[in-house]
């Protein structure tokens, strides 16, 4: 995963570090990271209201909303004609943002590349609470597992508590699809449905658990439908059976194959 960093400054305070920004160059993604002394009066203003509030990482979403206050709108009328006249073969919002060193008409924030070694101490600690993995556990609980080898299980009630997760916390199958932000930065459920990793190291419950732990568990006490035909000795067909007549419970289906505990594959084997 490529990742691209640049400084972000405005021609009115000097050199002074306003705020980082992050581009994963792959996943075509940017992130913004404020220093621990942001001034949310020298901010840019879309991310002034995450440094009033205390917050130092700023999601993708609105990391998107600020590079895209700074580059040619997509639907511009004669965007076409733009991008040839900048070599472009398509519209490329990192691309188009480079072009313009990070400038627009509205301000005079600009931005300048930097190397990871160039990142202050305190935004390079931020990446060891980074999420490694999360599971979805019943009663709207996640698993947490995060990159200094802390697990946590949060309660998602408690922390997101605004309209826009409701759905997501009423449906199961829509909660279970919680997936890990790109290099870790949180966990999603698609666009501004997003908790920071920040947000869930904090309010999390600590866990005597690790990500190795749980991993030597699924590789060694999970198994699929041919595991299952073979512990159980029976084809297939038996086993859908067993699934229909509510014998067996996989801990998930799809159309072609089940994932099942090897520790109730084995208690029917004792029945």
């Amino acid at each position: 995963m490529r990742l691209k960093i640049f400084t972000i400054k405005s021609d009115h305070t000097q050199d002074k570090v306003l705020a980082y920004l992050l581009y994963y160059e792959k996943a075509k993604q940017f992130y913004i990271e404020l220093p621990p002394d942001a001034d949310e009066w020298d901010t840019p203003l879309i991310l002034s209201s995450f440094a009033k509030r205390g917050h130092k990482t700023i999601n993708a979403y609105w990391s998107n909303a600020w590079v895209q206050q700074r580059i040619i709108p997509s639907d511009r009328q004669n965007i076409t004609e733009i991008l040839r006249a900048n070599d472009l073969d398509s519209y490329d919002e990192y691309k188009l943002l480079i072009l313009a060193n990070g400038r627009c008409a509205q301000d005079d924030y600009y931005i300048e590349q930097i190397e990871w070694e160039k990142l202050p101490d305190d935004i390079q600690s931020r990446f060891l609470i980074r999420v490694e993995e999360v599971v979805a556990l019943g009663e709207n609980d996640l698993l947490i597992f995060f990159r200094n080898g802390t697990t946590k299980k949060c309660n998602m009630n408690q922390i997101c508590t605004e309209t826009r997760f409701q759905a997501i916390l009423r449906s199961e199958s829509l909660f279970s699809a919680a997936r890990v932000q790109t290099d870790g930065y949180g966990i999603t459920w698609g666009e501004n449905l997003d908790v920071g990793a920040d947000i869930l190291y904090e309010s999390g419950k600590d866990l005597p658990i690790s990500i190795d732990a749980f991993h030597r568990f699924a590789a060694d006490r999970i198994t699929d439908t041919t595991g299952a035909c073979r512990i159980l000795n029976c084809s297939r067909q038996n086993i859908s059976d067993l699934i229909r007549r509510g014998k067996l419970h996989p801990l998930r289906s799809s159309t072609s194959s089940y994932l099942f505990l090897i520790a109730e594959l084995q208690q029917r084997q004792w029945q």
